[in-house]
């Protein structure tokens, strides 16, 4: 059987990896928003059909 390499302890994991993980990804899903926002804005603004 394996051995137990380590017990659980509340409050002791550092997150900091975690922390900086998720920080790229909310800024990543941010600017993506924020370039089709400003992509549909400029398709809509340069419109090429006629009507």
């Amino acid at each position: 059987m394996a051995a137990d390499t380590g017990h659980y302890e509340s409050g002791k994991m550092d997150i900091r990896e975690q922390q900086r993980t998720w920080a790229g990804f909310t800024g990543l899903v941010k600017w993506t928003t924020v370039s089709i926002v400003v992509l549909m804005i400029l398709l809509a603004f340069f419109r090429t059909h006629s009507g």
